[in-house]
């Protein structure tokens, strides 16, 4: 007889063929199978150690979203005759399903596919799992233009069991998948479909476009409801909205998709990021460069980009016989700085630090405003170092990433390890020295972290640095890369204290990631009310009447004498239109004037969370501004201590 043990060790003899249903909890949707996910149908022959899949945990999430779409298919299938489905895979908080169908779908369909699918829900389907050759399945999916392709094309890897193919049925219907699914469908209830939207045909813009339907999933109606709000929130805080309304920047379409203009608030907000890092990064021993937005494309042969990077990297230009590429990246121009003369040991660590513009030609269908753009800044440093000197100088990014996250409000990062990827340059020892030297950093640094096993960069291994923004997303913002393959490529060298030639290594590192898509992040972490520092528009003053004007412009004048940056609303509207004008665009502290005011030398003022004080002593609030500011506080001024 099998012996199973079960999570809390307990051993136990079983008849042969036992279902995992029969032997674990009833609240189980799936099992492990010697840390094998499985359907709970699945019979235990041997001995084995199995443990129960509840709905909560992640796997556990993943199979009933996974099961969900397919539902979701199931019931597309049923309302729209001729429909043709591809695929439909459980996606972070939900899963979507993509369909070629006779008709265009609109957002009644969804409400009328929900109804179908809690149709399906109720009827308690079994989920029934076949094995099929190639053939078999090709027959079975005969009216099926995409999963015929999926199984023609498929390797071992991709949904096939040698040359055998997994297909789930439940109630005449099939898909082509892998599994495992929930034991029936009233083991599902709590989803909602959320959207529709367009996309190719494995991802190919020359392939068919597709309908998408996006849904979400969860284990009970209480966890579906807090992702609901989660997602609410998050639609108010969307960078591209409150980019907008804020008067931040905008995308026009002349200048092509994907890149964006700053307007002159958002050049303000910028400038104080960029200030602040550069002011930093000299402060940290660094040395500020500038370097172009284009080279030959030798740079780009040497470094390996285009080998391996080059569908990435917008068209080369054809100039006086050479081809030029914009930079994708900005790393071979400062090895270009590092072998413009002979360097010595002295000279080391060499820490080069630039805000160099970068172009990559990102796919339409990834492309989000300023988290994912076609154009953006990077705050992007090389150090070049000795190889004794490297844990040292990683350590040392760890502080300063923390210090600069600090500031914005961020703190207690998820860190992971990213090892080798598929598509690498360089010699496999120098990438285990590069991962080894990343290891002990992390190891020094007593943080904890995650492997992300062939994540990393083409040249080297990195550590990611992921926060945590006001409702909880996780965001990946700083990347740390060891590369032992450019200095090679590129022939660098250093003369040592022994007279002899050496290879340095090369750390790759950008805190803040871009500064487009960190400021995407920063708005959507404060809702656009930023911290009084960060804010293009820190005070506005308003007039009462027009004879307040002149008073309100000298108040103004002398807070700009703090260094405070001050607007004078001058328009016609009504006092309680200007202040809610203001606070619209999320102006830190607004100042009544009128002629009480100006006759005691006082102010009322407002915070944009609408809290005023009336009858503050001008100078004490224009010094607590000022150091609120100067400080790089993360909180505001207690009005109420002014009066």
């Amino acid at each position: 007889m099998p012996k199973v043990t079960f999570p809390n060790g307990e051993v136990r003899d079983v008849e042969p063929g036992s279902r995992l249903a029969d032997l674990l909890p009833v609240d189980a949707i799936a099992a492990r199978l010697d840390g094998r996910l499985v359907d709970l149908d699945q019979p235990v022959d041997e001995d084995a150690a199995i443990e129960p899949v509840l709905p909560s945990e992640p796997d556990g999430l993943h199979v009933l979203r996974h099961s969900t779409a397919h539902v979701m298919a199931q019931a597309v299938c049923e309302l729209y005759p001729g429909a043709k489905y591809a695929i439909g895979p459980p996606i972070e908080d939900g899963f979507y399903y993509d369909f070629d169908l006779p008709t265009s779908l609109g957002p009644e369909d969804l409400e009328r596919i929900d109804r179908r699918m809690r149709e399906i829900v109720s009827a308690g389907q079994p989920f029934r799992r076949q094995e099929l050759s190639r053939n078999e399945a090709l027959a079975l999916f005969a009216d099926q233009p995409y999963k015929r392709e999926i199984i023609e094309t498929a390797e071992a890897d991709e949904g096939a069991l040698g040359d055998r193919f997994s297909v789930y049925h439940n109630d005449g219907w099939a898909d082509l998948c892998l599994g495992p699914h929930v034991p029936t469908t009233d083991r599902l209830g709590a989803f909602k479909l959320l959207s529709l939207a367009g996309a190719y045909w494995r991802g190919d813009e020359r392939r068919p476009q597709l309908q998408r339907i996006y849904g979400t999933a969860w284990a009970s109606d209480e966890e579906l409801a807090a992702y609901l709000h989660r997602r609410e929130e998050a639609e108010r805080r969307d960078h591209r909205k409150l980019g907008r309304q804020l008067d931040l920047f905008s995308f026009p379409e002349e200048l092509g998709t994907g890149l964006a203009v700053w307007h002159p608030r958002g050049g303000i907000l910028r400038k104080q990021i960029d200030d602040y890092l550069r002011d930093l990064h000299l402060k940290r021993g660094y040395d500020l460069v500038v370097t172009p937005h284009l080279a030959r494309s030798i740079l780009w042969e040497t470094s390996g980009h285009i080998p391996i990077f080059e569908e990435n990297m917008y068209p080369p230009m054809e100039r006086e016989g050479a081809r030029y590429f914009v930079k994708p990246m900005n790393c071979p121009f400062h090895v270009m700085i590092y072998k413009s003369q002979t360097r010595s040991y002295r000279e080391l660590p060499m820490r080069l630090s630039e805000l160099g513009t970068v172009y990559r030609f990102e796919r339409v269908g990834v492309l989000h405003g300023m988290l994912r753009a076609r154009g953006f800044t990077q705050d992007d440093s090389h150090i070049i170092c000795s190889e004794e000197r490297l844990l040292e100088e990683i350590v040392s990014v760890f502080d300063l990433t923390l210090e600069i996250f600090e500031a914005f409000g961020f703190t207690d990062p998820v860190i992971a390890l990213s090892t080798k990827p598929g598509k690498a340059v360089g010699r496999p020892e120098d990438w285990a020295r590069a991962e080894a030297a990343l290891r002990a950093a992390l190891d020094r640094s007593g943080r904890p972290y995650s492997v992300a096993e062939g994540e990393g960069a083409f040249y080297g291994p990195k550590i990611d640095f992921h926060f945590h923004d006001a409702i909880g997303r996780l965001w990946q913002l700083t990347t740390i890369q060891c590369d032992f393959a450019l200095p090679e490529r590129f022939d660098m060298e250093y003369m040592g204290e022994d007279n002899e030639r050496h290879r340095p290594v090369m750390i790759h590192r950008a805190i803040l990631g871009s500064i487009e898509r960190f400021t995407g992040v920063l708005i959507e972490h404060y809702a656009g009310a930023f911290p009084l520092w960060l804010a293009p528009e820190q005070i506005r003053v308003i007039p009462i009447a027009d004879r307040h004007a002149e008073g309100a412009q000298a108040l103004a004048q002398k807070l700009r004498e703090h260094a405070l940056r001050v607007n004078v609303d001058r328009s016609r509207e009504t006092v309680p239109k200007k202040v809610r004008e203001a606070q619209l665009m999320k102006v830190p502290y607004t100042l009544v004037v009128g002629d009480k005011e100006i006759e005691a030398g006082t102010v009322a003022v407002r915070d944009r969370d609408g809290h005023e004080v009336r009858g503050v002593p001008f100078e004490p609030f224009a010094q607590a501004a000022a150091k609120e500011a100067a400080q790089r506080s993360l909180h505001g001024i207690d009005l109420d201590s002014l009066v």
